[in-house]
This record gives structure tokens, sequence and C-alpha cells, in this order.
């Protein structure tokens, strides 16, 4: 199997709330919420490097689409890692998302591997770390 994930969807109690942080706090660019039209259909898709998209979904049309129990979302269970290409570029990512409405969880620190990172959880706690790596700068 050759993967292609292209798609990375997280589910959220508030569509409209997760795409003002981000939309509006965070900056990335999308065409807004489609799919209204269907029952448990409306999502919203954020266009991110490589082709890769991230959508938020409703977590109860996620439940409903899968056939799966509701359970509340984890904030240890997977974090999402956005590498930058400059170490001051952690920090202004940061401040970026605490105005937004992010959680600090961790501020911005050296690492153990010579690089510079922290963390914040996105309005429904979900993780994402912010991290400058000396050995994995992004190629755009």
């Amino acid at each position: 199997m050759k993967p292609r994930i292209s798609v990375l969807t997280l589910a959220v109690a508030d569509l409209e709330h997760s795409l003002a942080f981000y939309r509006d706090g965070l900056s990335l660019p999308t065409d807004g919420i489609i799919g209204r039209e269907f029952e448990h259909g409306a999502v919203a898709f954020f266009d991110l490097s490589g082709g890769l998209k991230l959508a938020i979904w409703a977590q109860n049309d996620l439940v409903h689409d899968t056939g799966l129990p509701k359970h509340p979302i984890s904030s240890t269970a997977a974090s999402i890692g956005h590498n930058v290409l400059r170490r001051a570029d952690v920090d202004d990512i940061m401040r970026k998302a605490e105005s937004a409405g992010a959680e600090i969880i961790k501020v911005p620190q050296e690492t153990f591997y010579g690089g510079y990172a922290g963390y914040f959880t996105d309005p429904d706690g979900h993780l994402w770390e912010v991290v400058w790596n000396p050995q994995m700068l992004p190629t755009d």
C-alpha cells in the first residue's frame, strides 16, 4: 500500500466557532463551510502545504456517518505538527494561536533534539505542536 493521505479531518463541537478559529484566528485559507444542503454534510476545508487539506466537521455528524459512539475528544490521542522555517516563527504562531483563543499547553522552549517548539490546543482540545527542527525544515 502506498499511503496517499490527502485530508485530515477534525471533529468539532461548533463548526462556526472552529471555522472562525482556523480562518480568522490562524489565517488558514478556506472557502468556508460547504455542504449545508446535505443533512450531516456541512464541512469546511483548509488548504495546507503539499496539497494536504484540513477538514473540520461537526463531531455529531462524524458520529452519525461512522456509526461509532460519541466520546470526548482527547488532547493526548494525537497531535498535529506544524514545522516552520525559522525559530522565530514558533513564537509568532503561538502568539497568533493564543490571540485566536487557543490554550497554550507548553510555551515554546528548546527541545532535546536541538530544535524549538511549543504546544497549543484548538477550541475543541485538538493538540498542535509548532516546531522549528533544524534537521527537518519544510521545503516550501
